[in-house]
């Protein structure tokens, strides 16, 4: 999820009070400041948990993209990793990639713990994130193939989707990536993201596949293939610029398909929108939680991460989100709804895509850059 120069959300009602919250705190005059002595205790650490009252009078800064998301990461960790380690946490948003690299570059550091992508983590492992510290940081019950790289843990796992209104195509449904682009069989108003400095990935791989490129060819990506293919939808596209954008136009009925975030879907059918999500080769995303190179209190950073990869913080977090959890313990309490949009179960394992996420790694600013300049055309 980001906004400006990176991905999801422009400020939501929460991204914007928080802010707001956190610049009455005295916020904007740094994060943690300057790095204090904690005892995290002695031993290994024990995923899911903190020391009790060993971060008092330490400040943190978290910072993640708002909406129904940082509103379930705080209910579910940060409040409770507060009042367990006697921490003061300030929140910030949504994640701008431009910021973060801003702040390191001039050594000027505010942000503390960032939720950001498995993309963006892993292309700036070592010069905008320092690696994980395993010594206070438990990985041991992070889900097989979810930890991408060195410097970033997964925070929940998520998936890019295409959405339908069911009372328009209910009786014929969208059942293909085709379909999405087939305007004259599916006639109706497409929403995708339209970020200027910001692209998934997942958004040009389907664009070929509905072109008929076939599933081992989609790599390297064809740009000028797929962005021929949303021209030709051009006319019929509604673009949304923050994820709290993408479901207002669901629930309002701006558009009659849309890819979206999954669980920006998951809120808007929560909220009476008749729209069903198709999982054909839908796109696996994952966001990741880091710490940015010179941050204040690393040590107390780490903490915070440890504490919210724990079963029960992440179990809450599924239950507030409809985000598959990223603890291999975790049991989440679902309802069916909920339930239908975990992206985590064998049968959603067996309908996604398998995104080149090395290939985006080292292809994202120039992808970028591509989409920013046929959206501007």
């Amino acid at each position: 999820m980001r906004r400006s120069a990176i991905r999801v959300p422009a400020p939501t009602v929460l991204a914007a009070a928080l802010l707001t919250v956190s610049i009455a705190a005295g916020c904007t005059s740094g994060g943690s400041g300057p790095a204090a002595e904690i005892d995290l205790g002695s031993g290994p650490p024990k995923v899911g948990t903190v020391k009790a009252g060993a971060l008092d009078g330490v400040t943190l800064t978290f910072v993640s993209y708002g909406g129904i998301f940082q509103e379930g990461q705080t209910k579910a960790a940060l409040d409770p990793f507060a009042e367990e380690s006697g921490a003061r946490i300030l929140q910030d948003g949504p994640t701008d990639n431009a910021k973060i690299k801003a702040q390191v570059d001039s050594g000027n550091v505010t942000w503390d713990v960032i939720d950001s992508t498995n993309v963006f983590t892993a292309a700036n492992c070592g010069e905008l994130f320092m690696p994980i510290d395993t010594s206070i940081v438990d990985i041991s019950k992070i889900p097989p193939g979810t930890k991408t790289d060195d410097c970033s843990v997964p925070a929940m796992a998520y998936g890019l989707i295409v959405v339908y209104n069911t009372d328009k195509y209910g009786a014929n449904p969208p059942k293909s990536w085709a379909d999405f682009f087939d305007t004259t069989r599916f006639p109706g108003k497409r929403g995708i993201q339209g970020i200027s400095g910001d692209l998934d990935p997942g958004m040009f791989e389907g664009a070929l596949l509905a072109d008929g490129v076939a599933p081992e060819a989609v790599y390297p990506i064809d740009t000028d293939r797929a962005l021929a293919k949303f021209s030709s939808i051009r006319d019929d596209i509604v673009f949304w610029t923050s994820g709290a954008q993408s479901q207002q136009q669901i629930e309002a009925g701006q558009v009659d398909m849309a890819l979206v975030w999954s669980g920006r879907a998951y809120s808007a059918v929560k909220n009476g929108a008749p729209f069903a999500p198709m999982w054909n080769q839908w796109m696996p995303m994952a966001d990741t939680i880091a710490v940015p190179v010179g941050a204040k209190n690393p040590k107390a950073s780490m903490a915070l991460i440890n504490y919210y990869l724990g079963a029960e913080q992440q179990a809450r977090l599924a239950e507030l989100t409809s985000y598959s959890p990223a603890n291999v313990d975790s049991k989440p309490q679902l309802d069916e709804l909920a339930a239908k949009y975990v992206t985590t179960t064998p049968e959603r394992q067996a309908d996604r895509f398998p995104t080149d996420l090395a290939w985006w790694a080292k292809n994202h600013d120039p992808m970028v850059a591509t989409y920013a300049n046929w959206l501007a055309g």
